[in-house]
């Protein structure tokens, strides 16, 4: 499972850490150009080794990893945050991040009185007409 003096494929290393859920989501984020290894972009089949940095921007956050260790197949969460050491920087605070205006539950659609209601809490209305 451990290869602590040999690479193996970016790609393969983001999935097997359980950084992305798939291994093809790992691959289009290295074609897209969402992850760098020391500071280069790289296609999904660059080599990664122990002491390289890896950079994966996601759902608008960027986790920052050193490799600890190199795996080749997809282990256990406790095992995963052995393989590398997180230097990401904090999540935004769940305050800053705008809440959408929510409906209780089973309350049917909303009325025009209702959606002129949201319409002017989110800013979308200029004013009366």
């Amino acid at each position: 499972m451990a290869d602590d003096g040999g690479t193996v494929r970016v790609d393969s290393w983001i999935w097997s850490v359980r950084l992305t859920k798939t291994r093809s989501m790992a691959a289009s984020a290295c074609r897209g150009g969402h992850v760098r290894v020391n500071g280069e972009r790289v296609k999904p089949a660059h080599p990664v080794r122990v002491g390289d940095q890896v950079r994966l921007r996601q759902a608008g956050r960027e986790r920052v990893v050193v490799v600890s260790r190199v795996v080749r197949k997809r282990v256990g969460a406790p095992v995963a945050v052995e393989c590398y050491v997180d230097n990401s920087p904090p999540p935004p605070p769940r305050e800053a991040v705008a809440p959408a205006g929510r409906r209780d539950r089973g309350a049917g659609r909303p009325t025009k009185r209702d959606r002129r209601e949201m319409e002017r809490l989110r800013g979308l209305q200029d004013g009366p007409h």
